[in-house]
């Protein structure tokens, strides 16, 4: 299966709050996948998020983004409207081995984290010569 079909079985990409034990409670962020020639471009939305708060792993076949916001309320100021309780954000896809973990290219701007997950060379289609 590749990574676009395991994203496929969860369709909705709302953010939702989760907790796995590693972080407590944290919030699945709002996040799309794009399949491209060569890869994966991959767009995840991390508001109050700087490149400090911010970890991405790839380990066996797993990428992990967990961004925390570094934003902090002033204990002067009245909330209103909570959109994120400043609980960091989670977000753990699982793929088949289908990227080249070496060549992935990640930036972060504006709380907007965008990726770029090149298929593994295996995958690549080839021109095949015939002699």
């Amino acid at each position: 299966m590749s990574l676009i079909g395991s994203l496929i079985q969860s369709r909705d990409r709302n953010a939702e709050r989760v907790d796995d034990g590693r972080l407590g409670q944290a919030v699945k962020p709002y996040y799309n996948v794009v399949d491209t020639k060569d890869g994966y471009a991959l767009t995840v939305y991390l508001p109050g998020v700087s490149k400090d708060g911010l970890e991405i792993t790839a380990e066996n076949n797993e990428l992990r983004v967990v961004g925390r916001p570094a934003w902090k309320r002033p204990d002067d100021w009245t909330t209103l409207h909570n959109e994120a309780a400043g609980v960091p954000f989670e977000l753990a896809l699982e793929h088949d081995y289908s990227i080249d973990v070496e060549r992935i290219h990640a930036e972060l701007r504006d709380g907007v984290l965008r990726a770029s997950l090149p298929k593994a060379e295996a995958l690549r289609p080839r021109r095949i010569a015939v002699n």
